[in-house]
């Protein structure tokens, strides 16, 4: 029997918007075959290295208002967050308190230290106890 799914997360870097929001479009399409919450959801750093940012969750928050507004979801029920920290962990944590079905996410194309270090999608892929679908950029 195929699981419910009520409630989908996608994170987006807005800081690389411009070049692709793939996993955004799948998530959008995704809530609206499923009929689906999507939560729309982007990572502050906890300290803006820009210092024309004096309040990083009221910019963040009006940069995230004109992406969805910029790229509408029909028919979609949409929540945005705006969070601060280490983005990995803020995904994995927010999907834990909000208890999301699933969470679609981009990842960039490997790279050499990406298997050193790690990429957020493969910590959250690791970590978040709900299923996570990964579109490639």
């Amino acid at each position: 029997m195929p699981r419910t799914t009520r409630l989908i997360l996608c994170p987006v870097n807005l800081r690389h918007l411009k070049v692709d929001y793939n996993a955004y479009e799948e998530a959008v399409e995704m809530a609206q075959r499923r009929g689906a919450k999507l939560i729309i959801a982007t990572v502050a750093p906890e300290i803006e290295r820009n210092m024309n940012i004096y309040n990083s969750d009221v910019y963040w928050g009006d940069e995230l208002n004109k992406f969805v507004a910029a790229h509408p979801a029909e028919g979609v029920d949409m929540e945005l967050i705006v969070r601060k920290g280490a983005v990995h962990r803020q995904i994995v944590k927010l999907a834990d308190e909000r208890n999301v079905d699933l969470i679609v996410m981009e990842s960039a194309n490997p790279k050499v230290q990406d298997y050193l270090l790690g990429t957020t999608a493969s910590h959250v892929v690791t970590h978040a106890e709900c299923s996570v679908y990964v579109v490639r950029s």
